[in-house]
């Protein structure tokens, strides 16, 4: 690390938590980040200012006016552009050291197994449960924590899914793919701007802390957020021994 970077990571380095290793670990690392909407957008900025070598952006939508209500990546400026594009140039403004790789495209299971493959650590910051799905068996394939998070209406949810242990439940443990959920969209639905910016914090701030050595608090445990009266539980799960995606590796 150079002065610079120890001046702009100090506040960093003074916890004893994380310390000058646990940040060259950071700068050190690559990450990717699949949707850079009202969850992404608050991740990737944490994360860029945070130290994050390498940041891949994965998203194939445009910047339109209705995303600028939660998508604080993008500006009035950018709409019409790529997010990918829109989130890199805020990424730079903050820091111009992160390497950002864009990715603007829908991928599908296979370009997504070979980006799982390159990077440390996934932040699934989709709004569909197709992707969901698709990033939870590459992310199992390659044993890499995934970082998920969701936000509709005034409700929001996290949860870290940590391969590397032994065991670890998956997201299909915890949402059956083959179970009746009811897909809900922002475009139709509504969400409370504010709610993306708590649930994407809270998934850098994991990311953050797998990065840098720490366990995180929510391996194996479901946080949801009530921002209507703003209440916060946490609840464990565990594996599934019959999941159709985990139980048989």
């Amino acid at each position: 690390m150079n002065d610079l970077q120890l001046q702009r990571y100090g506040r960093h380095i003074l916890l004893h938590e994380i310390g000058i290793e646990g940040q060259q670990r950071i700068l050190n690392a690559k990450v990717l980040i699949v949707g850079l909407g009202g969850l992404g957008s608050p991740a990737a900025l944490y994360l860029a200012a945070s130290g994050v070598g390498q940041i891949m952006l994965c998203d194939h939508d445009l910047v339109d006016l209705s995303n600028l209500q939660r998508q604080i990546a993008h500006r009035t400026s950018t709409i019409g552009q790529t997010k990918v594009s829109s989130a890199k140039a805020a990424i730079l403004d903050i820091n111009p050291e992160t390497i950002c790789v864009e990715i603007p495209l829908r991928v599908d299971p296979g370009q997504l197994d070979d980006l799982v493959a390159e990077v440390d650590i996934v932040l699934d910051c989709s709004d569909n449960f197709a992707t969901r799905y698709a990033i939870n068996r590459a992310c199992l394939t390659h044993q890499k924590p995934l970082v998920s998070g969701a936000a509709i209406l005034f409700s929001g949810q996290a949860a870290v899914f940590d391969f590397s242990m032994p065991g670890a439940a998956c997201y299909n443990c915890l949402f059956p793919e083959d179970s009746e959920s009811e897909e809900l969209r922002c475009a139709t639905t509504g969400v409370f701007a504010p709610l993306t910016g708590i649930i994407g914090t809270i998934q850098a701030a994991e990311t953050l802390k797998l990065l840098a050595g720490i366990s995180a608090g929510l391996c194996g445990k479901l946080l949801t957020v009530d921002a209507f009266d703003m209440t916060i539980k946490q609840s464990a799960f565990q594996r599934d021994p019959n999941c159709a995606v985990c139980a048989i590796k």
